[in-house]
C-alpha cells in the first residue's frame, strides 16, 4: 500500500472548558450504572458524550455547537425514580445542562443532540452553575414532597447575582433570585451546594459568601484577604468544593488551596500548591482526597489521614504534583464506583487525561484521544481529491501521484458555510462531481466543476437545489452519485434521488421528493435513564454506508442493531422520474397502520424502489457498541450482463403503478467492527455471518490486536481477484487482515479457551498498573520468622498479596465458538477457497504493504500485519481509483500535539 504521509490538513482540536459525570458515585453495594456517561464541553461549542464502558472509553455522540458558542460549564441532573407495574424501581431520566457566554442555561436532548430548551430570566451572563444534591430513594417520596425531589439549579452571574432555576415538569424555568447584584457588582466565579438549601459562592472580590436558597439570607461572608504584594488587590475565587463531612475547600488566583470548617466557616488550613491560578478542584467521596489543577499545568494531590471520621482535626498535606498536560488545566471531574474510580482532567491542550483515584500511585494515567473518532476526512479517489472540514469550513485538496515530481498537494476549493452551526458531516461522490454538506439545521448539495486543462488547478463550486431537510447528523453520497442519504437527529433516514447524465453541460438535478426508510422495530427490554422525550438514546444511528454500486444501504445504531435496505428493479430512463403509489384499501388501513405508513411513502424513482432487505431481520445484534461500518468493494465482473431498464413492466388499468421486483444478485459483504475489536463480516443478502467470520472467532485474533486500548476509526479496502484485504486503523495503530486466510488456532495458550479482549487492563478505568520497578513505596511487607525453621532464617511476606490471588482463572473464559470454528476448518482442505477466493501464497512485500523488511518464513504466511509508527492518526482515505494491477494509494493524515496552534502558556520560576 502506497502511503502519502501528510500533515498539511490544518484540523485544529478545540480546548476543553468543562467536564461532568452523569453520576458522582455508585450506590452503596451497587455496580457502576450502565447509564454512566462523561460529558466534555469544548471551546467551539461541541459537547462530547463518552461512555467509560468499564475502562474502554468510547465517544458515543457529539452535540455540535456553532460560531461563538463556547461551552463554559456542564451539569447533569436526574429525575426522581419511579416504580413500574411490578413494583420495580426504574431509574429517573438523566438531563444535561450547559452554559456559555449568555444569560441562559441550555438543556440538551440526549437522543437528538439538539437544544431542548433555554432558561429565561432578567439577569446578566451566567458564569457558573451547579445542581442541587439528589435525594436518596426518590421512588419513596410522597406526592406532597414530589416537588422537592427534583434537582434545582443555582447559577452565578457576571454582575454578582445568584439565581435559582427549577427543573420540574420536564421544564427549565426561573424560580427566584437568591442574591441581587451588590453595588460593587463582583462577578460570581464559582458556586456549589453545601446541602439541600445552602449554597457557597466564590466571587472576584476576595469573598466567599454562604446563602440560604429558601429566603436569600447571607449566612456568612468569608474574606480571603488582599492579594500578594505587587499583584492585583482582589483575589479571584475560581472554585469552591464541599467535602463529605461538611467542610469545604477553595482554589484561587494566588495558587493557594484553602480548607474551611463547615460548622463555623473559619479557615482551617492554607496550602500553596500552585505557582499560578487554581482553576478547578475535585474531591473524593470519603472526603480524604483533593485534586487541584491550574494554569501551571500541574495536577496536585492532597490527602488527610484523619479523613471524614475525625473531620476538621485532620491536617491536609500535599502528596504530589504531576504535569499530565502541556497547557492550562481548566476542568476536573470525578467518579467513584465499585470498579471505576477516576479523575478526568482537561484543558487547552485538547486531550482528556484519566487519573486513577482509588489506586492513585499504583496505576498509570491514561490519555484519551483528542481527535474525533469519526475522521473529518473523505475523498474522491477517481479525481484524487481530499476533503477535510472543521467548524464551518470545508477545504478540498488535490493530491498528485507520488511519481509526479515533488509537487505538493494544493487547495483547489474552499467553502465557508453561511450560518452559525458547525458542520456535522460531509460526503463526496467517487468521481468528485458532487459534494454534500450537513449541519444541525440544513443539508446542502454542491456540484464541483473541474477546470479545463491549462485553465488552472482550481475547482468551481455551484450550489444545487434539493428538497428541504431540517439538518442531519450524517450524510452519505453513493459512490455513483445517484443517491444521497441524510440521517436526521431524530433517527429518520431520508433518501434523495439525484439525476446525472454523461453530458457535461447538464447539471445534476435532485428530485424534489424524499424517500423515507423505516427501520425494524426492536423491543426495548430495558428502560435507560438516557432515553429522552424524543426517543431512545441507544437507537441513535452512528454509522451508515452505501455499497459500491449504490444498490444497498446499511445503518447501525448504538445498541448494535444493523438495518439494511436494497433496491428493487433496474434504472429505466424511460420510466417516470417520480411515481407515487398511494392507493390503499380501507381494510388495509385498519389492519396494519405501520405498513400503511410505509406503503404511502413508497416511491419509484426511474423504475427503482427501495425496500427493506428481506433477510435483514436475520442479522444478529452486536456484542458491544459498533465503531465502524463499511461495505466490501465488489470485484468487477464484466461477464455479467446488465439489464436495460425494466422490460415487460408497463402500467395497466388494474396496475397503474407497476415496478420491477428484481433484487440485486451480487453478494454484498458488510464489515462491522465493535468496541471490543470483534470483526463481523456479514453476507447482507443472506442475513448471516460470512464463512470467514464463522471460522475466526475473537479468540483467534492476534494478541497484538486484542491488546489494543483504542477503538478503530476507519478502514481501507484492498480487494482484487487474488486477495481480499482490509486495513483497519485507530489513532495510534494500523492493522492489515487478509480475509482469504484464517488466523492460526494452534498458537493459543489454552485449547478450547480464549483470553478476554484486553480492552480494560485495570480495575479503576485508568491506565495499566505501574511496573514494580517503577512503583513508589506504596506497599507494606511483614517481617516474619518461621518457628519450624531451626536454622533461624527469616522471610518477608507481602501484606498486600494476602487474599488477593492471581486471578488468572478469571481471564480465561470458555469460548463456545472456537470448537465450532475448529470443526468448520476441519471440513476444508489447505489451499481451498476461503471466503470465495483461492488461498495463494503472499509475498513478503505484499504482507508488509510495500515496505520490504527482514521477516522469517512464518511471518510471511501470517494473515495479518501491523505497525505503530503512525500517530496520532486523524484519518486515512483512498486517493486513487480502483486498479487491480497496483497497490492502493492512500493519504494518511497525522496531527501531532506539538503541531497544534496553542496560545502562550504560563512559565514557572523553575522553567526560566
Amino acid at each position: 500500500m502506497d502511503i502519502h504521509r501528510a500533515r498539511f490538513v490544518p484540523y485544529q482540536p478545540s480546548a476543553i472548558n468543562a467536564l461532568a459525570f452523569s453520576h458522582s458515585e455508585a450506590e452503596h453495594g451497587q455496580q457502576d450504572p450502565a447509564s454512566l456517561r462523561l460529558a466534555i464541553g469544548r471551546a467551539n461549542g461541541n459537547i462530547e458524550i463518552w461512555n467509560p464502558a468499564k475502562g474502554a472509553w468510547l465517544q458515543e455522540k457529539v452535540f455540535h455547537g456553532g460560531k461563538d458558542r463556547s461551552v463554559e460549564g456542564l451539569v447533569w441532573t436526574q429525575e426522581p425514580d419511579q416504580r413500574d407495574a411490578h413494583d420495580k424501581i426504574l431509574p429517573g431520566r438523566l438531563r444535561l445542562f450547559s452554559i456559555g457566554y449568555s444569560s441562559s442555561v441550555t438543556e440538551w436532548d440526549l437522543t437528538t443532540g439538539l437544544p431542548a430548551r433555554h432558561s429565561n430570566g432578567n439577569h446578566s451572563e451566567v458564569w457558573c452553575f451547579a445542581a442541587q444534591p439528589r435525594q436518596k430513594n426518590t421512588a419513596k417520596v410522597t406526592s406532597n414532597e414530589g416537588s422537592h425531589a427534583h434537582q434545582k439549579l443555582v447559577a452565578g452571574c457576571a454582575d454578582g447575582t445568584i439565581v435559582l432555576l427549577s427543573t420540574e415538569d420536564n421544564d427549565l424555568t426561573f424560580e427566584r433570585f437568591v442574591s441581587r447584584a451588590t453595588n460593587k457588582k463582583a462577578r460570581a466565579l464559582s458556586v456549589t451546594y453545601k446541602d439541600q438549601n445552602t449554597v457557597l459562592a466564590g466571587f472576584a472580590d476576595s469573598m466567599i459568601r454562604v446563602f440560604d436558597t429558601r429566603n436569600g439570607i447571607v449566612i456568612r461572608n468569608i474574606s480571603l484577604g488582599s492579594g500578594p504584594n505587587g499583584g492585583p488587590k482582589d483575589i479571584l475565587v475560581w472554585k469552591v468544593k464541599c467535602l463529605s463531612n461538611g467542610d469545604f475547600v477553595s482554589g484561587d488566583s494566588t495558587g493557594d488551596i484553602r480548607i474551611y470548617s463547615g460548622k463555623n466557616f473559619s479557615q482551617i488550613q492554607r496550602i500553596s500548591g500552585h505557582e499560578a491560578d487554581v482553576l478547578d478542584l475535585a474531591v473524593s467521596r470519603d472526603g480524604s482526597s483533593i485534586f487541584s489543577a491550574g494554569m501551571d499545568r500541574r495536577t496536585c494531590f492532597y490527602t488527610s489521614k484523619k479523613g471524614q471520621s475525625q473531620g476538621q482535626n485532620g491536617k491536609w498535606r500535599k502528596v504530589s504534583h504531576q504535569r499530565h498536560h502541556e497547557h492550562d488545566v481548566k476542568a476536573l471531574a470525578t467518579y467513584e464506583g465499585s470498579k471505576l474510580s477516576v479523575v478526568v482532567s482537561g484543558g487547552i491542550d485538547t486531550q482528556p487525561v484519566v487519573v486513577p483515584l482509588r489506586q492513585f500511585g499504583k496505576e498509570l494515567t491514561r490519555s484519551l484521544p483528542a481527535l474525533p473518532p469519526t475522521p473529518p476526512l473523505t475523498s474522491a479517489p477517481d479525481a484524487r481529491l481530499l476533503v477535510s472540514w472543521w467548524n464551518t469550513e470545508v477545504r478540498i485538496w488535490r493530491v498528485k501521484p507520488q511519481d509526479d515530481g515533488t509537487e505538493k498537494p494544493k487547495v483547489v476549493a474552499r467553502l465557508a458555510l453561511q450560518g452559525e452551526e458547525n458542520i456535522t458531516s460531509v460526503s463526496i461522490s467517487q468521481d468528485g462531481g458532487l459534494l454534500a454538506v450537513a449541519t444541525a439545521s440544513v443539508v446542502k448539495l454542491f456540484q464541483l466543476l473541474h477546470s479545463q486543462p491549462g485553465a488552472g488547478a482550481g475547482l468551481r463550486v455551484r450550489k444545487l437545489e434539493m428538497p428541504s431537510i431540517a439538518g442531519a447528523n450524517i450524510v452519505k453520497l453513493a459512490a455513483t452519485g445517484k443517491w444521497l442519504a441524510a440521517l436526521t437527529a431524530s433517527g429518520d433516514v431520508e433518501l434523495v434521488r439525484i439525476v446525472r447524465t454523461d453530458d457535461p453541460t447538464d447539471s445534476p438535478r435532485a428530485l424534489d421528493k424524499l424517500q423515507p426508510l423505516h427501520r425494524l422495530h426492536r423491543d426495548a427490554t430495558i428502560q435507560s435513564p438516557l432515553n429522552g422525550l424524543s426517543g431512545s438514546y441507544e437507537r441513535s444511528i452512528i454509522h451508515a454506508d452505501f455499497s459500491r454500486d449504490g444498490n444497498v444501504f446499511a445503518v447501525v445504531d448504538l445498541a448494535g442493531y444493523v438495518d439494511t435496505w436494497v433496491i428493487e428493479g433496474h434504472e429505466d430512463s424511460t420510466a417516470p422520474e417520480i411515481d407515487i403509489d398511494d392507493s390503499i384499501s380501507v381494510a388495509e388501513e385498519s389492519d396494519e397502520s405501520d405498513d400503511e405508513e410505509e406503503a404511502e411513502l413508497q416511491i419509484t424513482f426511474l423504475g427503482q424502489q427501495w425496500i427493506r432487505n428481506p433477510s435483514g431481520h436475520l442479522l444478529p445484534r452486536l456484542d458491544s457498541t459498533p465503531v465502524l461500518l463499511s461495505f466490501q468493494p465488489i470485484s468487477d465482473d464484466s461477464s455479467r450482463p446488465e439489464p436495460n431498464g425494466n422490460p415487460a413492466v408497463h402500467p395497466t388499468r388494474h396496475n397503474p403503478h407497476p415496478h420491477s421486483h428484481d433484487l440485486p444478485t451480487v453478494q454484498y459483504r458488510l464489515m462491522v467492527v465493535s468496541a471490543e475489536h470483534q470483526l463481523y463480516l456479514f453476507d447482507v443478502m443472506s442475513g448471516r455471518l460470512s464463512e470467514w467470520s464463522r471460522r475466526n472467532p475473537p479468540s483467534c485474533y492476534p494478541r497484538e490486536y486484542r491488546q489494543l486500548d483504542l477503538p478503530a476509526k476507519g478502514c481501507i479496502w484492498d480487494v482484487a481477484e487474488s486477495q481480499q484485504r482490509i486495513w483497519l486503523y485507530g489513532e495510534k495503530w494500523l492493522f492489515m487482515f487478509d480475509l482469504t486466510k484464517d488466523f492460526p488456532i494452534s498458537g493459543l495458550e489454552h485449547a478450547g479457551k480464549k483470553r478476554k479482549l484486553d480492552v480494560l487492563t485495570s480495575n479503576s478505568g485508568a491506565g495499566d498498573a505501574v511496573p514494580q520497578k517503577e512503583m513508589p513505596v506504596t506497599k507494606m511487607r511483614k517481617f516474619q520468622t518461621d518457628e519450624k525453621d531451626q536454622s533461624g532464617k527469616q522471610k518477608w511476606i507481602d501484606v498486600n498479596a494476602i487474599g488477593r490471588g492471581t486471578n488468572q482463572d478469571d481471564d480465561d473464559v470458555e469460548d463456545a465458538g472456537q470448537p465450532l470454528a475448529t470443526l468448520r476448518r476441519s471440513t476444508m482442505q489447505d489451499g481451498e477457497h476461503t471466503n470465495g477466493v483461492l488461498t495463494n501464497g503472499v509475498s513478503e512485500e505484499e504482507v508488509n504493504g510495500g515496505e520490504v523488511g527482514e521477516v522469517d518464513q512464518r511471518k510471511r504466511n501470517e494473515p495479518w500485519w501491523h505497525t505503530l509508527k503512525y500517530r496520532p492518526i486523524l484519518g486515512i482515505v483512498p486517493i486513487s481509483g480502483d486498479d487491480s494491477f497496483h497497490a492502493p494509494e492512500v493519504v494518511l493524515v497525522e496531527r501531532p500535539s506539538w503541531d497544534l496552534d496553542l496560545p502562550p502558556r504560563f512559565i514557572g520560576m523553575h522553567e526560566q
